[in-house]
């Protein structure tokens, strides 16, 4: 099975070259590594084109999610997967174990495994951990939503669905609730974590930001004929706790 992983990237020189070490370092051999660059202007190609291993472009977009699709767009895998460039798999190993997975399970489309959150200046140091469990029917109704960066999948569950460009904020979780409903694709649960991810992201780095990204949910729910189910805010905001459980 042939590994797609693909990285977005806009001006983060500081810490990109971490996120291609950290592919380059997988053990498993057949895989290819797609950066989307928006434009940047502050060296990060330097970096990125002194890796000759490495697909890219480079281009404006409108704006993350149009160039995850675009990634999306050229990669050849059979399987694919995302790594931000603000992050880092969590050993050489990730890989490898997300294909045995495919490999052992029967008809599996969707893989997902846990992330830990690490500050930004210290990778090592763990703040708190995304583990959802097993997926079940009424998962997205309890408040869960797998860690999107530890999700890989089939390269025919992305013929069939992209990401939607009319949210800005949360079009990770509209796609992750469209393609874990649809009832073609069977979805298996990796209990290890892939990723580890810095603080700091987009969506959650500005009050603003938080509240805009929460109507995007709400939107994603109604936008796929779903009803936004009873006690939905408080469950999420019970399972986010959870996380800081050691």
């Amino acid at each position: 099975m042939r590994v797609s992983i693909v990285t977005v990237v806009y001006n983060n020189r500081d810490l990109v070259q971490d996120a291609i070490d950290s592919v380059a370092a997988q053990d498993y051999g057949d895989m290819e590594h797609i950066l989307i660059d928006g434009g940047s202007t502050d060296g990060t190609m330097n970096i990125v084109k002194s890796y000759r291993h490495l697909k890219w472009i480079s281009e404006m977009d409108d704006g993350l999610y149009d160039a995850m699709n675009k990634g999306v767009m050229m990669a050849s895998g059979d399987i694919i997967g995302l790594l931000n460039s603000d992050d880092l798999f969590k050993d050489q190993y990730v890989v490898s174990r997300v294909v045995d997975f495919f490999k052992n399970s029967t008809n599996v489309d969707i893989v997902f495994g846990n992330l830990e959150y690490v500050k930004r200046e210290n990778p090592k140091d763990i703040v708190r951990v995304w583990r959802t469990g097993d997926f079940y029917p009424s998962f997205f109704e309890d408040g869960l939503v797998p860690p999107h960066p530890a999700v890989y999948l089939k390269r025919k569950v992305y013929d069939k669905h992209l990401f939607d460009l009319d949210f800005k904020l949360a079009a990770d979780y509209e796609f992750m609730l469209r393609i874990f409903k649809d009832p073609e694709f069977k979805v298996g649960y990796l209990d290890s974590i892939c990723v580890s991810m810095r603080l700091g992201g987009v969506t959650n780095n500005s009050l603003r930001n938080i509240i805009n990204g929460n109507i995007e949910i709400k939107n994603a729910w109604h936008k796929n004929g779903f009803s936004l189910p009873h006690f939905f805010w408080m469950k999420r905001i019970i399972f986010k706790l959870k996380q800081f459980l050691k």
